[in-house]
């Protein structure tokens, strides 16, 4: 096959012939992407996270509401057994009250030298890929693959890993927006690397009857309960722990009976995206593994989490209003566009 080849993606939505849209570019795009896509009749396969902020997310939500077409957000490890396996254990209640989920991220990485400004490279076209980011002169550091590492552009490690683990809390627990963030953290590991993004991070998120807490560290791969990432639910008769790799129980104090190491059996990435295509096929919505409103809720909780970094203050969402209750939060709701993009309006 010959694929056409398109320097302006508003173009390609132009072809009647295409059915369904793969959005995969910086986090920074997602929003306009997707919005346009929408508007173009079509389809949507968005990565994660949905959008590079609380207020995008929510635009997101109500574009594709407005739409009445399918949008699944690539958040996969709702398609993999053995994390569906672990969610159903989590609501059985075997593990008594759950008072305190973690998450958390432990990336042995190495540090992001500083280079200089250089010339933008052979076949790129800048301007478009920046869109809707502030002009800046290229520099390499803020390409891919590193581009998740600036404000502009994403939300560090927060939302790059963040969005996929605390999904999987957010499913067991059956929850979405907090009540209040808080958060402490730096560039203490890499003080002096190109990063803007904070190479460690702790954030408490505090739901009312049970609490949250999500940390990541950069250049550290020794993680919690032996694992380098993954989701702890902790409950007054044991722990489920989960990540990629399968899901046990540690029982308390025999309490309950642990449940043995269980390894992942399938292949989460195929099986989402074979979800998508059965899903546009049938119409029926309700068997999205990852509808958009699932997307958006985590998204949200990762930028919340940011924001309380970002801000320094513990913050508090009224969700009737759509704001927090700090004006410095506030302000990091909504981006603002350029290069003569505007902010979709749904």
């Amino acid at each position: 096959a010959n694929p056409i080849i398109y320097k302006d993606y508003r173009k390609m939505l132009e072809n009647k012939d295409i059915d369904a849209v793969l959005v995969a570019t910086p986090d920074h795009w997602h929003c306009l992407q997707l919005t346009d896509s929408l508007s173009a009749g079509k389809h949507v396969y968005v990565e994660k996270p949905v959008a590079n902020s609380v207020g995008e997310a929510k635009t997101m939500i109500k574009a594709t509401e407005a739409s009445g077409k399918i949008v699944q957000v690539n958040q996969w490890q709702r398609s993999q057994q053995h994390f569906k396996d672990a969610v159903a254990f989590v609501h059985s209640g075997k593990l008594g009250t759950i008072l305190n989920t973690k998450t958390w991220m432990y990336r042995g990485t190495d540090p992001l030298p500083i280079v200089a400004n250089s010339p933008v490279p052979a076949g790129v076209d800048y301007k478009m890929w920046l869109g809707p980011a502030q002009m800046r002169d290229f520099n390499k550091n803020r390409f891919h693959y590193e581009f998740r590492w600036f404000w502009d552009y994403a939300g560090g490690l927060m939302c790059d890993w963040g969005v996929h683990l605390m999904d999987i809390m957010l499913w067991g627990m059956q929850v979405n927006e907090p009540k209040s963030v808080s958060a402490t953290g730096g560039k203490r590991i890499f003080p002096t690397d190109a990063r803007e993004t904070p190479d460690y991070l702790h954030v408490t998120y505090d739901f009312g009857t049970f609490s949250n807490t999500w940390e990541h560290y950069m250049g550290i791969g020794a993680g919690q309960y032996g694992r380098g990432h993954g989701i702890a639910f902790i409950g007054t008769k044991g722990t489920l722990v989960v990540n990629r790799s399968g899901w046990e129980v540690i029982a308390e104090n025999g309490r309950m009976e642990s449940v043995p190491l269980a390894l992942k059996s399938d292949v989460g990435l195929d099986l989402h995206a074979q979800n998508f295509v059965d899903v546009i096929k049938s119409g029926r919505k309700e068997d999205l593994a990852c509808p958009i409103q699932a997307g958006a809720t985590v998204a949200v909780n990762a930028h919340m989490g940011n924001t309380a970094y970002r801000t320094g203050e513990k913050i508090t969402w009224d969700a009737n209003k759509g704001l927090f209750d700090k004006k410095s939060a506030n302000n990091l709701i909504k981006p603002t566009y350029h290069n003569g993009f505007n902010y979709p309006k749904f």
